[in-house]
């Protein structure tokens, strides 16, 4: 997405952009510099995006125990 800047250094935030981060009037963000020299809009006081491994935690199921594992590491089982 492109947007222009204007003479006052003022750009629009495009519409998919703000509904995506729930900005509305008078929302604050902030401006995160990346190490890659990219910049990062931020909603102010939002909450971190959860990783990407996060979303499976606690989806396998119940595992095996530490002795059981060692036991099938070892060959023993």
């Amino acid at each position: 997405m492109t947007t222009t800047v204007t003479t006052k250094g003022q750009v629009t935030i495009p519409k998919a952009v703000r509904e995506h981060l729930g900005i509305e009037p008078g929302s604050q963000v902030d401006f995160e510099l990346l190490l890659d020299r990219r910049i990062a809009l931020v909603k102010h006081g939002a909450a971190p995006p959860e990783s990407f491994f996060a979303r499976f935690i606690g989806h396998a199921g119940p595992g095996m125990t530490t002795d059981e594992l060692m036991a099938l590491v070892r060959g023993g089982a």
